[in-house]
């Protein structure tokens, strides 16, 4: 259902976030984000230039990669920033090295935060991560599934108890890994209610 019809306004800031997924040669994965921050007027950065940036023209443009194996280790990081606010902002792209031997993984958020939070890192670099981190999932999603399939084992699997559709209790687990299926937690969590 899309939103309701909005009220009379006028577009000034368009934010865009692309993310990617590569399977390599080599059998690993680049994962990349991108983002980019625009406006519809023209605006004066302090430090950047004493001529306006033009509609259009970024003010935020950087971007992240992490390349990973199919267990989400991350073999290598790198950061890249294009257009940026501030002469300075650049500096801090080889912080997002400390990636490297980290895993995406329950925590991996936290652990950004730890890392690159406040002056640590760059703002929008740190919540670039978030999206990385979740399509570094969905673009490897079938290769790990055919990685199960060939070890012919029964696995949990990992979206169980993550939101809603994937409640243990609920339909789409009954339906699809009824082995994982628990109605007594609906009863349960009722009674608690």
């Amino acid at each position: 259902m899309p939103l309701p019809q909005p009220a009379e306004r006028t577009k000034i800031h368009t934010r865009t976030v692309t993310c990617e997924g590569f399977e390599r040669t080599d059998g690993l994965w680049d994962i990349e984000g991108h983002l980019t921050d625009i406006k519809t007027i023209p605006i004066t950065l302090r430090d950047r230039s004493l001529s306006p940036v033009n509609p259009g023209e970024p003010i935020h443009d950087m971007s992240i990669r992490l390349t990973i194996d199919l267990d989400f280790n991350i073999l290598d990081a790198v950061a890249s920033m294009e257009h940026t606010p501030f002469t300075v902002c650049p500096s801090i792209a080889d912080a997002y090295k400390q990636l490297i031997g980290l895993r995406i993984a329950p925590g991996f958020t936290k652990q950004c935060k730890e890392l690159f939070g406040g002056t640590n890192g760059c703002t929008h670099l740190l919540e670039l991560l978030g999206p990385v981190a979740t399509t570094a999932f969905q673009a490897t999603h079938q290769a790990r599934e055919a990685r199960h399939e060939h070890a012919s084992e029964e696995h949990r699997p990992h979206t169980l108890n993550t939101c809603h559709t994937f409640d243990s209790a609920g339909e789409v687990v009954k339906k699809y890994w009824p082995q994982y299926y628990e109605p007594d937690k609906l009863i349960s969590s009722k009674q608690i209610s």
